[in-house]
C-alpha cells in the first residue's frame, strides 16, 4: 500500500484589507512606503486630496487608505486618522525595525519574542497609526 503524503496545512492567502483615513494621505503614503516598506500600488486623486490608494505589503496582503474628505465627518468612512492599527507579518522585523528606527519612526514597542514566539515590534506613523510587525502568520487551519 502506498504510503498517503502527510498534509501540510497553511494559513491562506491575505484577503482582509483594512482601510483608514488620513489627514495629508499623500505624506503618510510616502513614510509608509520609505520607511516601513510598503509598495504603492496605486494611487487615485488630484493634487493633495488621496481618494483611494493601495499599498501592498511584499510578503502579502496591503493596506487601503485615502484623505479625510473635505466637509464629511471624521467619524464618517474608515478609520478615523490616528486610531487605527495592524498587525503585519514579515519574515524579518529586525531589517523593518532598523528600517524604520534609522528613519526617525517613533518605536512604541522594541523587538521583542512574544509568549507565543514571535519576534515583534511597534511603530507609530506620523499621523499616530500603530505598526505592529512581527513574525506570527496565523495558525494553520
Amino acid at each position: 500500500m502506498a504510503e498517503t503524503p502527510r498534509s501540510t496545512k497553511q494559513p491562506p492567502a491575505p484577503q482582509v484589507w483594512p482601510t483608514f483615513r488620513a489627514w495629508d494621505a499623500r505624506a503618510l503614503i510616502r513614510f509608509l512606503v520609505d520607511v516601513f516598506g510598503f509598495e504603492e500600488t496605486v494611487v487615485y486623486g488630484d493634487g493633495h486630496r488621496v481618494d483611494h490608494a493601495q499599498l501592498s505589503w511584499p510578503e502579502g496582503g496591503g493596506v487601503m487608505l485615502g484623505s479625510v474628505r473635505e466637509g464629511a465627518e471624521v467619524a464618517d468612512g474608515p478609520t478615523p486618522p490616528g486610531s487605527f492599527s495592524a498587525y503585519v507579518v514579515t519574515a524579518d522585523p529586525d531589517g523593518v525595525h532598523a528600517r524604520a528606527k534609522e528613519a526617525g519612526a517613533e518605536i512604541v514597542m522594541d523587538l521583542h519574542v512574544t509568549d507565543y514566539g514571535s519576534r515583534d515590534f511597534a511603530a507609530r506613523d506620523p499621523e499616530g497609526n500603530r505598526w505592529y510587525f512581527g513574525t506570527y502568520a496565523g495558525e494553520p487551519r
